[in-house]
């Protein structure tokens, strides 16, 4: 057997079971990935679990661990195989006497205790410039997620997920030079993206949840949508699929174990105890229509709206790949400051039903920091966010600072009062991620640099 040409990825992962995203490539007649694993300590290994790949999946699949164990390290071995016989199935793979590759990959399930600590590294933003079918410097890209296995290595309590909140890859690359359209050159770019060492280490061994923004389809789309762009639109959508949406929470594990690969929408939700997160689709279903304005549609929203109401978790993080807030001082229109009225409902809806301890994640801006929403007429309201970006910035944008921001005049005004909010950190201008450790007490979040030394820490107490 073959190592995977990319990933393994680990992806959602529960307290019994986990996907596992691996590609292999084309061969002979037909072609077979698969992952056999045990529990850490154990000799004997699992009979391997195996899926035939298709060309039209680029020769990837996500493969279901089933029957796994709470708070338990796996190890794992991954590979995929051409055999010469073309009558050969997934069930007869298994009784062939295979040779796996040697390298072991390890996992662990979380906890099944509601309250225990629980740790997360977020980030988006990573820019990979490639030019002629090859990457520009990869490595000062990858460096930060270098810099996120060493966290992850060293963690207490250990780091439970990493999510990616937008702009994994850049498809548009900055709409400089021949922005990649066609599907051959945006599965070449995922492939190339997912492969560079550091984040084929880190994804390899904590589970990563994502989301798409901007840049994996067009920057600031739909806004500069043509007519032209239908294709561009399918092209990209499907490589999405592929290698982010795939091994997420977004396909429904039917009652056998295996995976429902029609893909309704892209958010989703999962649990980790009693910490809880929606991550939206602020990208996919936006309305411009100055009749409607809508940033998510109108069942996500409704969606978002009983998750938040009827959620009995304790923490409440809601991923949004633009911010919710702070607005900025130039409005692009592709923030929720463009999508006034329905950040509103959601605000009404949090302070009415006195829901505590929401916070917004966020990333984007190529900026990271942290800020509060209060209501001038209600005490007990208090929203925060948190944005993390980016991974790595191109040599021609700006960093964010802290003077693109309004902090000065309210974010809203209603007939009850209004909404203003402050920034509660510095403003973050350099390359860097968050880690978020939730406690019984706070929400302890410190920003690191690409090194994974850290930049600043501040706490965002919980009710």
């Amino acid at each position: 057997m073959f190592k995977p040409t990319v990933g393994p990825i680990v992806g959602h992962t529960t307290t019994d079971h986990a996907r596992i995203f691996l590609r292999g490539d084309h061969g002979n007649n037909r072609v077979f990935a698969g992952i056999r694993h045990r529990r850490r300590g154990d000799t004997r290994w699992s009979k391997g679990h195996f899926v035939q790949l298709k060309a039209y999946r680029d020769m990837s699949d996500v493969i279901v661990l089933k029957d796994l164990e709470p708070d338990t390290t796996y190890e794992y071995q991954a590979g995929w195989l051409s055999p010469l016989s073309p009558t050969h199935t997934v069930e007869t793979i298994q009784e062939l006497p295979l040779q796996w590759p040697r390298h072991t990959y390890c996992l662990h399930t979380p906890t099944d205790k509601p309250d225990a600590p629980r740790a997360y590294i977020v980030g988006s933003c990573r820019y990979l410039r490639i030019a002629a079918s090859t990457p520009l410097l990869p490595s000062l890209g990858d460096r930060t997620f270098a810099g996120i296995n060493r966290i992850v290595e060293q963690a207490d309590p250990p780091i439970s997920a990493v999510l990616m909140t937008g702009d994994q890859v850049y498809l548009d690359d900055l709409n400089i030079i021949g922005p990649d359209r066609t599907y051959k050159r945006i599965l070449f770019r995922y492939r190339t993206v997912f492969t560079q060492p550091h984040i084929r280490k880190l994804m390899s061994g904590t589970p990563t949840y994502m989301i798409l923004d901007d840049h994996e389809i067009e920057d600031n789309w739909p806004a500069r949508k043509t007519g032209h762009d239908d294709v561009l639109y399918a092209n990209a959508m499907s490589a999405y699929g592929l290698y982010q949406a795939s091994h997420g929470p977004a396909h429904e594990l039917s009652s056998d174990g295996t995976l429902n690969k029609s893909l309704t929408r892209y958010w989703y939700t999962f649990a980790q105890g009693d910490i809880h997160w929606f991550v939206t689709d602020s990208r996919t279903q936006r309305n411009l229509s100055p009749d409607d304005r809508r940033i998510l549609d109108a069942d996500q929203e409704q969606s978002l709206l009983e998750w938040l109401v009827n959620s009995p978790a304790r923490v409440k993080l809601v991923v949004t790949s633009v911010m919710f807030f702070p607005d900025s001082q130039r409005n692009d229109g592709d923030a929720w400051q463009a999508f006034p009225e329905q950040r509103l409902r959601l605000l009404e809806t949090i302070r009415r039903h006195r829901i505590k301890n929401v916070v917004f994640i966020s990333g984007d801006v190529h900026g990271s920091m942290t800020s509060r929403l209060r209501h001038t007429q209600d005490p007990d309201f208090e929203v925060n966010t948190v944005v993390a970006s980016p991974f790595y910035n191109s040599k021609l944008l700006p960093f964010a600072k802290a003077a693109d921001f309004i902090f000065h005049r309210p974010m809203a005004r209603t007939d009850s009062g209004e909404y203003r909010y402050e920034l509660t950190s510095e403003v973050v201008s350099q390359d860097n991620f968050a880690r978020l450790q939730v406690t019984a007490q706070s929400l302890h979040v410190t920003f690191h640099d690409r090194d994974g030394e850290p930049l600043q820490t501040l706490d965002i107490a919980l009710r």
